[in-house]
């Protein structure tokens, strides 16, 4: 099976702000961006199934890739909870140094970890090696994809964040014979 993991292109926010959760919109810049991203892509199979996060951001994406799209909540982002919509520099600069360096298990307030996330993505993982596909397209944000990157290659998660992960992004998994090989990140 070809799974591609597909980060979201560029969304209509500014710079720094923590949007995790929030539904923002695509950048004004959309339709060059996903003529970019079909570039990267193969010729997709009829039946390919492809998986999105709920957010617009993704969805908007996935249903220009595809008229079969599921959307997954565990695929969302991960939840900054009172974070959401605040500039990182607008954080009290003691606790954001706090849970930077203590991100994998420690909350911001009224979110989650680096770990919750890890065990939802987890979750999916699971369930998507259980189906048989040529072809899988997941349309969803960075830290989900540096989450289930971490699960495939049992990183530490702390060093999840060492993976880049560029806005319109694919990153090529293929799982055969119950195992799985990273073919590229972030083209």
């Amino acid at each position: 099976m070809d799974i591609y993991l597909i980060r979201h292109t560029r969304a209509a926010t500014e710079a720094g702000l923590c949007y995790g959760q929030s539904d923002v919109a695509l950048a004004a810049s959309f339709s060059e961006d996903l003529s970019a991203l079909r570039q990267k892509l193969p010729e997709l199979t009829e039946d390919c199934p492809v998986f999105s996060s709920p957010l617009r951001r993704c969805t908007q994406l996935a249903e220009r890739l595809s008229a079969k799209v599921t959307t997954d909540e565990r695929l969302i982002e991960l939840n900054f909870g009172a974070w959401e919509g605040v500039r990182f520099d607008a954080i009290e600069p003691e606790t954001l140094r706090h849970w930077t360096a203590n991100f994998v298990e420690t909350a911001p307030p009224d979110g989650e970890s680096f770990t919750d996330l890890y065990e939802r993505i987890g979750d999916f993982w699971q369930d998507l090696l259980q189906a048989s596909h040529e072809q899988v397209l997941i349309v969803t944000h960075a830290g989900a994809i540096r989450a289930l990157l971490a699960h495939v290659l049992t990183l530490p998660l702390a060093n999840a964040f060492q993976l880049r992960i560029d806005p319109g992004s694919v990153h090529k998994l293929r799982h055969q014979h119950d195992y799985t090989y990273i073919d590229y990140l972030n083209k």
